[in-house]
């Protein structure tokens, strides 16, 4: 497949862009500092852009099958930049005619699990006052989604930890895993490449965790 990666010199963005070399697919990774992306590979074309204007990013993701997207804020201090960058990735795409959109939400910003206990319950509970402003970024982003023609997928990781991938991540389409509390960056990127060619997960958010 031919894939457009956003955010690719972020934790979870480069593990896409480094599975889906590893995989044979194309890549365009898009980025506002080339000398921070560390993958480099046959099939890798670099887009420099600062997300400022969709028509300067229409080039990054014409002809794609798949966009797939790690931007977001790395603190409470950055609250506002997913929605921001993300309505220009969707104008870019929807002025291309590209339709498969995957990005990376949060698990707090979906249903919680029906099954999780007092603690599991708490600790999400404090976790999403601490962040409210990135989680209300990330809400509003995905309300962006929902407005446009794109089939997108919002893929919701709890606290993110930096290991291999395992494959040994649970998913749930409409909810999150139940005592799901942590997923390294690696298996995130791999479940967002799996779930690109799955319909089932088009137009909904989807919890993942171990």
């Amino acid at each position: 497949m031919k894939l457009t990666v956003f955010g690719a010199t972020g934790g979870i963005g480069r593990e896409v862009v480094r599975q889906a070399l590893a995989a044979g697919h194309e890549v365009t990774a898009v980025v506002r500092d080339p000398a921070r992306l560390s993958v480099t590979g046959d099939r890798l074309e670099v887009f420099r852009d600062d997300l400022t204007d969709p028509e300067a990013v229409r080039p990054a993701v014409a002809g794609r099958d798949v966009v797939l997207s790690g931007l977001g804020a790395r603190g409470r201090k950055e609250a506002g930049v997913a929605t921001r960058l993300t309505r220009t990735v969707l104008g870019a795409m929807e002025a291309e005619g590209v339709r498969r959109l995957l990005v990376v939400s949060a698990g707090p910003v979906g249903p919680p699990p029906e099954l999780d206990g007092p603690l599991d319950r708490a600790a999400r509970g404090i976790v999403s006052a601490l962040l409210k402003d990135v989680y209300a970024d990330l809400s509003a982003m995905e309300a962006e989604l929902a407005a446009s023609t794109t089939d997108w997928t919002a893929v919701r990781p709890p606290r993110l930890q930096n290991k291999p991938v395992t494959g040994a991540y649970r998913t749930v389409v409409g909810g999150f895993p139940a005592k799901g509390r942590f997923i390294g960056r690696a298996d995130v990127a791999h479940a967002m490449l799996a779930m690109a060619g799955d319909p089932g997960t088009v137009k909904q958010g989807v919890g993942v965790a171990y």
